[in-house]
């Protein structure tokens, strides 16, 4: 279950709650309830795979404690499908566990939509303007924020004003007559000597508001290179399926990320598991990165949204590189169903990693 179904979840077992009389609120009056929920990794002291403050939210046109919601709406919750506990913990956030036989669902879903996976039309009718500058930083901001709202059925439409000077804007990013104007800080010197991919991520890594570093650092082929560290563990995905298929195994996701491990399986299969766990939970929030580059309700996508894609490659990426040595046999070891769980997750990583690459312009290569 990725972020934005479980968002969906949640708000079903709200309308249920409201629909059994077990709480009194008005949603079609309440316009701070969205039609997603907030869902995330629960902070300090918090349980579970994600929390969500709906009932925090929910309190005030309820008239009651947060506490009090949580409690009535964790029984609508705690029997959705997919969800294998809920606990209620703080004011009122409610933990969400889920249920691990999904993992093979989520796995089976980004290997069937490949690097579409976490596309949606969700936005589809709607048409955004952006004014650009003619900046190549805000013309190459422009083209991502065009490809990630079309990955979720919306349009962008570029107008461009004038130039903008060397010295920092007073708003790097402003709105007006409701058309998103886009002005990230300009790069120092111009970027093309770095080539097109590196220029590229040169300018949409840093945010908005932060000045992009042009330099050769973003071309070397080494660990501090994020950029390097993303292409690298796509190529390494693509390696190792070439290898497995040498060996005469294919991908077959798991039922749960504890049946990747034989009974015979090394020490450090628990190590393992834990870093299963941790692909399979970026995976599913790889959608939900993608759908807020229009926050709920907005009216114009968030610039921001680039930036946060390179992140999350560069954390997938820094996840799978030590995963993808335990995908192929050993030795005289011959392919399990724990191999062939493993590889599919590992195609799974590289499909994200391929996809969100593409949504940046940057090309994802199979050898490096």
């Amino acid at each position: 279950m990725t972020p934005v179904e479980l968002s969906r979840t949640v708000l079903h077992a709200v309308r249920r709650a409201v629909d059994a009389g077990d709480l009194a609120v008005d949603l079609h009056g309440l316009p701070d309830l969205p039609r997603r929920v907030s869902v995330a990794p629960p902070g300090p002291g918090g349980h579970g795979d994600y929390a969500t403050n709906v009932a925090l939210q929910l309190a005030r046109p309820a008239g009651q404690p947060p506490l009090r919601v949580a409690e009535v709406l964790r029984p609508h919750l705690v029997h959705a499908a997919g969800i294998r506990d809920v606990e209620i913990t703080g004011p009122g956030f409610l933990n969400i566990r889920l249920d691990r036989g999904t993992g093979s669902g989520l796995v089976q879903r980004v290997l069937t939509e490949g690097p579409r996976y976490g596309y949606s039309d969700l936005l589809a009718g709607r048409v955004f303007v952006l004014r650009v500058p003619y900046d190549v930083r805000a013309e190459v901001l422009a083209d991502s924020l065009s490809r990630i709202v079309a990955s979720q059925g919306g349009r962008v439409e570029v107008q461009h004003e004038e130039s903008v000077t060397s010295s920092p804007p007073s708003r790097p990013l402003s709105v007006a007559d409701g058309t998103l104007v886009l002005r990230p800080l300009p790069a120092p010197e111009d970027p093309t000597a770095l080539g097109p991919d590196a220029a590229r991520w040169a300018l949409l890594h840093p945010a908005p508001h932060d000045r992009p570093r042009i330099s050769a650092d973003h071309l070397v082929q080494r660990e501090s290179n994020p950029l390097f560290r993303v292409r690298y563990a796509h190529a390494r995905t693509r390696a190792v399926h070439r290898n497995a298929a040498d060996l005469g195994f294919a991908p077959q996701p798991a039922r749960s990320p504890q049946s990747t491990a034989d009974a015979d399986a090394p020490a450090n299969a628990d190590l393992d598991t834990l870093t299963e766990t941790t692909l399979l939970r970026l995976l599913a929030d790889h959608p939900r990165l993608l759908s807020s580059v229009v926050p709920a309700d907005a009216t114009r996508p968030d610039p921001g949204t680039p930036s946060r894609l390179t992140r999350h490659l560069v954390v997938l990426a820094d996840a799978v590189i030590p995963f993808l040595p335990t995908v192929l046999p050993r030795g005289a070891e011959k392919p399990s169903a724990a191999h062939r769980a493993r590889l599919a997750l590992a195609d799974a990583v590289g499909a994200v990693l391929a996809g969100g690459l593409s949504l940046l312009g940057i090309d994802a290569p199979d050898h490096l």
